[in-house]
This record gives C-alpha cells, structure tokens and sequence, in this order.
C-alpha cells in the first residue's frame, strides 16, 4: 500500500483543516488506518485511528471532541477533519495503514507527511 497525505496548511488557533490519505492498492479496506503527527522536538505521537470497516474510531485526548477520523473505502481514502485547532497542534501528520487501530506498533505502512502549522 501506499499513502499519500494532502491537506495540511497554515490556519489560525480556533480555525478548521482537513487532511486527506490517498491510498494505492485494492486492498485498502483489509487495513486499519490512522493518522501520527510530530512537532518539532518531539516523537511521533498517535493521534486518531479507525478500523478497517469505519465502525470504531480512536482518538488521543488531546484530540479528543476537535478532530474526527473517517474513511471512504469506495474512494481508498482517509481523511481527518480538525476542528478548534490550536497551536500545539503544530506538526507533520503522517497516514499510516496496519492491523489494528488499538495498537500503533501494527502499523507498518506511512505515507510523507503533510505540514500543519497554527499561528495564535
């Protein structure tokens, strides 16, 4: 599989942006997908997952009630819709596919990464 990531861009804190993860292959609704981001400094960290079907979603409490993770598999595309963003949020969010959406050693297939920058 691979995974192309799109959307990322500067906004304002309290603004809205939505990444896209473009996948190639017909196998793309056999994996759980997920969106990592890093910040400058930092390790990747998870921040939202959803199972192969779409049924069950998983996010990080710093995510938690702004952002939402969802997928078309007729389109092989994921997406992540953040919402009241702040400038924590600052980072390179990468896609990523693997087994299971509760567990982020499972995935083994990353897209680039897309810059997302908040300003205050």
């Amino acid at each position: 599989v691979q995974l192309q990531a799109s959307g990322g861009g500067w906004v304002q804190a309290g603004g809205s942006l939505r990444l896209s993860c473009a996948a190639s292959g017909r196998t793309f609704n056999t994996y759980a997908m997920a969106w990592f981001r890093q910040a400058p400094g930092k390790e990747r960290a998870f921040v939202a997952a959803i199972s192969w079907s779409g049924g069950s979603t998983y996010y990080a409490d710093s995510v938690k009630g702004r952002f939402t993770i969802s997928r078309d598999n007729a389109k092989n595309t994921m997406y992540l819709q953040m919402n009241n963003l702040k400038p924590e949020d600052t980072a390179v969010y990468y896609c990523a596919a693997g087994d299971s959406p509760t567990t982020s050693e499972s995935f083994y297939y990353w897209g680039q990464g897309t810059q997302v920058t908040v300003s205050s």
